[in-house]
């Protein structure tokens, strides 16, 4: 060790002395083994590799909502019809503007087309799925008044999964380049046409913005690069276990663009705190493994906690019983636990073996950051956290009536289901659904299946059937569809609205509440109301019947973590109510462009519709898990200053200025991340990239950065209050570390620590 190491690591010791304790050791054997844990982790990825190719499997869409109405008319649908279990394909034909289909041209062309898949090209096998049926919209009769659109459905032999994509797309082209050259346009929809999410583009466009962030902050392009590094390897190894996953249950096919959308975001922000306490140890002269442990010691514990409110947060999904939802959640959190495994080792080893070379390639006409006390009091930020105690009280007034009143647009949101008229038109399935609706109705897109289980009560179906036709919102119904062994029949109902629209949601609840109790009144007969919208609105129902056990739990919990952490009701609670606002802040605006239609061209979609009702518990449960991030980090220090002598004021103001630059660019970074998904042609997609980037920088930069600390500033000292018997039950547990010689004194109801820590990323 060179003398200057030597001393380096002899005025830390006098100063906060070396963290001792688990996760001390820990680092300190990553940091000085480093060839060991760069190995180790290299044959861990080798490793999932291999699982994926032996037990991996592929993502499915599985809504299975246990108890309901939807489900029940699924399982006896699966039961009874099970010659019908393939996946449909609609065949969407359409002339000319001013021009119909039976011309004999035209009419010939599409009768080829439907020839063609009827042969030995679109045979299935055990490897491929083929067509087991195709209609014919001469033959049934459908084709529009006026002559100029038409449909049919081609059956597969199996259900279409997207390792079957390849087999819809060639059916799709076959079909187009039969019939285009007579002038006709085909589209398709239906269940097996869902086109991958795409990703790729947004995750660039997110990294590129990161790393510009990165560089204004570290100005070399080595250390900007590191965090970018660490979150590929994160995502990657998030990306392999999901499909592990998958070998062993259904996985939601979204799943794959919330694990990316969070793990670049996490993975970037948890290392920027990481990489940056690295930094500042090495330039007071700590050797490379020293300031790598002790970095993984301070701001590594810190990360431990954060990726422990996320863990705690989607958690509580399991409580609304709902599969898919539980698995979404849990499958997004995947990044947050690679990154944080990843950040506490890996990342310790690379940057104890880089050392000084991590300040290599300094970007020119920028100037290095200088990180002493002095220079920090005279940045923008600190100047921000001046002016935000100087003027507390009309600034915590002013943004809470202004956070409050954006959060009560929320109160407009409309839970439901969207359809594919909302999607981009640049999909095939938009196109279809479009000319579906022109020829047919609005309503033709979304028919209403009312699944009968006749219990010997065989005049059930016809009077259901009766009842529906009797209905003024009803454009038409089928007549009842029974099965062959005559115990369960279809009828199928064809509303004058739209599937998204609110009149048709209103048609599922008088079916429900008015016509089907009628009809069976006195018999044995069971009926449920089935389709897109009757299940969605079961999904809402379970979801706010279930919502204030899962509040009571994330909040609860978190509230007592938090209390643990910084030994204060009060900020455990400010945090747990600042954070519900910043999302419904997050919520209103979701609602005020998808719903209400303000600036959705943005958005790149044209057609508004309600929320999907998943997307709220969902986002709610990762953006209170992440904002939470932003809170241990900033009132770690604002609570280490004030326990080292300075009054509430003060130590809020030499907070914001240590650490505020860092939460600042760390809120830049993941807000920008979720931002770029908008940019996917997936609507759902959009929604969760809108509402967490507004909830995320809303929550940051406003709520984290300016709301509480003008809330502390107000309070004062009473702002570290926590009752003496709470005080005694809780845990002594901190996020600080424990140091050599030293253990965290009570005064007052505050756990004091008597020497610094070592939180400064």
């Amino acid at each position: 060790m060179t003398e200057q190491e030597q001393g380096g690591r002899d005025r830390l010791a006098a100063h906060e002395r070396l963290s001792t304790g688990a996760l001390a050791r820990w680092t300190r054997s990553c940091a000085e083994h480093p060839w060991r844990v760069i190995l180790a982790w290299v044959a861990i990825i080798v490793a999932l590799v291999a699982l994926v190719a032996t037990i991996g499997g592929s993502l499915r869409d599985e809504f299975s909502i246990p108890g309901s109405d939807t489900q029940r008319a699924t399982d006896l649908i699966e039961a009874e019809f099970s010659s019908e279990q393939g996946s449909g394909l609609n065949l969407v034909f359409a002339a000319p503007e001013g021009e119909r289909l039976d011309t004999p041209e035209r009419k010939a062309a599409i009768e080829a087309a439907i020839a063609r898949l009827q042969g030995p090209e679109f045979r299935g096998s055990e490897e491929r799925a083929g067509i087991a049926s195709v209609g014919d919209p001469f033959a049934d009769g459908t084709i529009s008044d006026d002559g100029r659109i038409g449909y049919t459905e081609a059956k597969f032999d199996r259900v279409i999964y997207d390792r079957d994509r390849e087999a819809v797309l060639a059916v799709q082209e076959a079909v187009r380049e039969t019939v285009e050259p007579a002038g006709i346009v085909a589209e398709f929809n239906g269940e097996a046409e869902f086109p991958p999410i795409e990703q790729g583009i947004q995750e660039i466009l997110g990294l590129l913005a990161a790393l510009v962030v990165l560089l204004v902050v570290f100005r070399t392009f080595t250390a900007a690069a590191i965090p970018i590094g660490l979150a590929l390897v994160a995502v990657g190894s998030a990306f392999l276990l999901l499909f592990i996953w998958a070998g062993f249950t259904d996985i939601n096919t979204v799943t794959p663009l919330l694990v990316s959308m969070i793990g670049i975001g996490v993975g970037i922000d948890y290392s920027l705190f990481i990489v940056t306490r690295f930094r500042q140890l090495l330039h007071e002269g700590l050797s490379p493994a020293d300031a790598a442990a002790e970095a993984g010691a301070s701001a590594g514990r810190a990360v431990l906690f954060a990726g422990l409110t996320v863990a705690i947060s989607v958690s509580g999904l399991a409580l609304f019983g709902l599969d898919f939802v539980t698995k979404l959640g849990f499958g997004a959190s995947l990044g947050v636990l690679t990154t944080v495994l990843i950040a506490n080792s890996l990342l310790l080893a690379v940057l104890a073996k880089l050392g000084h070379k991590v300040d290599r390639l300094k970007i020119p006409f920028l100037r290095p950051i200088d990180d002493a006390e002095e220079a920090r009091e005279r940045t923008l930020i600190a100047g921000w956290g001046r002016f935000v105690t100087a003027h507390h009280r009309p600034i915590f007034v002013i943004l809470l009536l202004f956070g409050l009143v954006l959060s009560a647009t929320s109160a407009l949101v409309r839970l439901g289901a969207s359809d594919q008229g909302t999607q981009p038109t640049e999909q095939t399935a938009r196109r279809a659904y479009d000319l579906l609706a022109e020829g047919f109705g609005p309503g033709f897109n979304g028919p209403i299946p009312i699944v009968v289980d006749i219990n010997g009560d065989a005049d059930a179906p016809q009077r259901i059937y009766d009842g529906v036709r009797a209905l003024p919102d009803v454009a038409s119904v089928a007549e009842p569809n029974t099965n062959d062994a005559g115990t369960v029949a279809i009828v199928f109902v064809t509303p004058d609205s739209a599937p998204q629209d609110e009149a048709t949601e209103e048609l599922v609840h008088r079916l429900r509440d008015d016509v089907i109790p009628a009809a069976l009144e006195g018999g044995d007969a069971v009926a449920y109301v089935s389709g897109l919208n009757a299940a969605f609105i079961d999904i809402g129902d379970r979801i706010y019947e279930r919502l204030p056990l899962f509040l009571l739990y994330i909040i609860g919990v978190t509230s007592i973590v938090l209390a643990m952490a910084f030994r204060s009701i009060v900020v455990s609670l400010t945090a747990a109510v600042t954070t519900i606002m910043s999302a419904f802040v997050g919520f209103g605006v979701l609602t005020l462009v998808i719903q209400e239609g303000y600036l959705l061209g943005l958005t790149g979609l044209d057609r508004t519709g309600p929320i999907e009702t998943f997307v709220p518990p969902i986002a709610f449960a990762i953006m209170f898990g992440l904002s939470m991030d932003y809170m241990v980090f900033l009132t770690s220090r604002i609570r280490e200053e004030h326990v080292h002598g300075l009054n509430t004021r003060e130590a809020v103001e030499h907070g914001i200025a240590a650490i505020g630059r860092v939460v600042v660019a760390a809120a830049l970074i993941m807000g920008t991340v979720f931002a770029a998904f908008v940019l996917t042609p997936d609507r759902v997609s959009k929604e969760f990239g809108l509402l967490l980037a507004v909830a995320i920088l809303t929550d940051a930069l406003v709520v984290k950065m300016t709301l509480i600390p003008a809330f502390f500033t107000w309070l004062g000292e009473k702002t570290w209050y926590i009752p003496r018997w709470l005080d005694r039950a809780l845990p002594n547990i901190t996020i600080e570390p424990p140091h050599d010689g030293e253990s965290p004194q009570r005064e007052g109801g505050t756990a004091v620590e008597p020497e610094p820590s070592a939180t400064e990323a």
